[in-house]
């Protein structure tokens, strides 16, 4: 079953990157921090070389007490013990939180060229993909990852250097330690070969099958009035359970895999740890080693199975998490097409603001919405789209914008002195959890209060902000002040106002307000677009009476261009709309 069946068979999700690329990503993102990774490595290994004098000092202690020597002859090893163990714990410390902050910035590189490159995305792609496993990547991968980089690198990098340098001081003893030690290598290869082929399956497949659950849950939940409205409960929840139970039983299936990587381990250790005994009772009936240095031997190995196990045991995590890291990268790595390209840009000295030449667009084979559709919008003019539900109104406005990106053609925006040269508002207006004045600085981070005052006052909002509990610093947003539609509504054009775009394109942004605050947001609306060249997807017939020029769409194809008043006369579409319009208006003054 491939990660596509398990998530839905209709989804195409966002890329994961192969092993080769995830790790050439790592190696980009340790690059601009490569100082700290030599320290750190280097105060990590004097560390682990230091504490490797432990074993020598017992054994030593092991001979004196065998020779029958006096007792202050003990003094000077167990001195030396308790110097190791200081010297040994400073520089680990020191090692380890050169380690941690190296995790912890790549970890920071990585979220922000994650979010960076997730926010270019067309809004499309992610349609395409499905909001689950987006959400699945920017909260369960990011976890998996932030976790391995907090514990399993530094406790990794540990247990590399200690197994390194204690075979190296097995063998500085005798090298015939050495060899008795490494018969245990052969188990542990191959119990590390068995885990890794079944691990990377197995936790990629783990992650899609939680990013398909997720998705369902989001799917059932956003849409739940629509659920129990249409009697689909029971289909939902058994597509819910199914989802659950194929995440469960990749659960499980990690779960077993565990526990037989450990059950391979503890023989490896006991078939170590007896050649070990074997090879130092030998030596030492030979006169060959003392039996402090056989001793030394012994506990070195025994010191081996902590950070053997532990670095065997990290591969666990490490797998976890670059199963989770390749699905970051899959994002951070899309190619430049895959992404939203920034509009075509012109001389500043044309007349038109916005060119649409023969721009098409379709969200996928047979679904093309928008067909080689041109459009000019000069400086400064106002241009309503009107067309029926699914004219492609909306995808046009977003293409504008800059979105998303036409599947052909081109849209080109004159060049302006501000930054971004255009900004969208449509109907779903997210109000951020903060303070109002916050939300406001989004659009424009350096606004004084003053800025503020004006923005909203300029949408007409200004008497209700102040009238909040503590006015501009109130906190509003999921779960604390809630602001309904209108106010929503005009927040986000406040937020245009302080922007302070030359380009607008509004998407039924008066379209939540209802009647009773339909009049106040096209008030709203019309003093934000002052000034700006606007595009304007009418909700209301009354928006493109007060437009320059109407275009009509109809099925993907522009049909009809002109004043209200041209249009109106002309017993085309939008006199067919505007008839049908004002008659629902007018009936029940009927």
């Amino acid at each position: 079953m491939t990660p596509t069946d398990i998530a839905d068979d209709s989804a195409e999700l966002l890329p994961i990157a192969t092993g080769a690329r995830t790790r050439a990503a790592l190696r980009t993102l340790i690059r601009p921090d490569r100082g700290r990774a030599i320290l750190g490595l280097g105060v990590l290994v004097g560390a682990t070389a230091v504490g490797l004098l432990v074993q020598p000092l017992l054994g030593r202690i092991v001979d004196i007490v065998a020779d029958g020597r006096p007792a202050d002859a003990l003094t000077l090893p167990v001195v030396l013990l308790l110097v190791v163990a200081v010297v040994q714990g400073v520089t680990t410390t020191l090692g380890l939180t050169q380690v941690a902050r190296l995790g912890e910035t790549v970890l920071a590189r990585l979220r922000e060229q994650f979010i960076e490159r997730a926010l270019q995305l067309p809004a499309d792609r992610l349609e395409r993909a499905g909001a689950g496993d987006l959400t699945a990547r920017v909260t369960g991968d990011v976890a998996r990852v932030a976790e391995a980089v907090r514990s399993a690198l530094p406790e990794m990098a540990r247990s590399v250097l200690a197994i390194v340098l204690t075979l190296g001081a097995m063998a500085l003893l005798d090298v015939r330690f050495l060899l008795a030690a490494l018969l245990a290598v052969p188990v542990q290869a191959l119990t590390a070969r068995w885990y890794v082929r079944r691990a990377v399956t197995v936790y990629a497949d783990q992650r899609v099958a939680n990013g398909a659950q997720q998705q369902q849950l989001l799917e059932t939940i956003g849409g739940a009035v629509t659920v129990r409205g249409h009697r689909l409960e029971e289909q939902h929840t058994e597509k819910s359970a199914a989802r659950s139970r194929r995440a469960v039983e990749l659960t499980m299936r990690s779960v077993h895999l565990v526990l037989g990587f450990y059950a391979r381990l503890h023989i490896a250790e006991y078939i170590g740890l007896a050649a070990v005994l074997v090879t130092g009772f030998f030596l030492v009936r030979d006169g060959a080693v003392s039996i402090g240095t056989a001793t030394a031997a012994a506990l070195y190995f025994h010191s081996l199975f902590g950070p053997v196990n532990a670095a065997l045991v990290l591969l666990d995590d490490a797998q976890s998490a670059a199963a989770g890291l390749a699905r970051l990268v899959g994002v951070t790595d899309l190619k430049e097409s895959a992404v939203r390209l920034p509009h075509q840009r012109t001389g500043s000295t044309s007349e038109a603001a916005v060119t649409v030449d023969a721009v098409s667009h379709a969200y996928g084979p047979g679904r093309t919405v928008l067909h080689e559709v041109s459009l000019t919008l000069r400086a400064g003019e106002h241009v309503a789209l009107v067309g029926t539900s699914g004219a492609g109104k909306s995808t046009l406005a977003r293409l504008v914008a800059g979105v998303q990106q036409p599947t052909g053609g081109t849209v080109s925006v004159a060049e302006g002195r501000t930054a971004p040269s255009v900004v969208l508002v449509t109907q779903e207006v997210h109000v951020f959890t903060g303070t109002l004045a916050e939300d406001l600085r989004l659009a424009r981070p350096d606004a004084t209060d003053a800025d503020l005052r004006t923005a909203l006052a300029t949408v007409h909002a200004l008497e209700w902000a102040e009238a909040l509990p503590e006015g501009l610093a109130t906190v509003v947003g999921e779960g604390s002040h809630r602001l309904d539609p209108a106010r929503a509504q005009q927040l986000a054009l406040a937020r245009l106002v302080l922007a302070d775009p030359p380009v607008a394109v509004l998407d039924e942004a008066t379209a939540e307000a209802g009647s009773a605050g339909a009049r106040t947001l096209e008030r709203s609306a019309e003093a934000a677009l002052a000034g700006r060249t606007a595009l304007v997807v009418a909700h209301r017939l009354t928006q493109a009476v007060a437009a320059d020029r109407i275009v009509v769409l109809e099925a993907g194809r522009v049909v009809e261009s002109g004043t209200h008043d041209e249009l109106r006369t002309a017993d085309g579409p939008y006199a067919t709309l505007w008839h049908a319009w004002s008659g629902s208006r007018a009936a029940p003054h009927l």
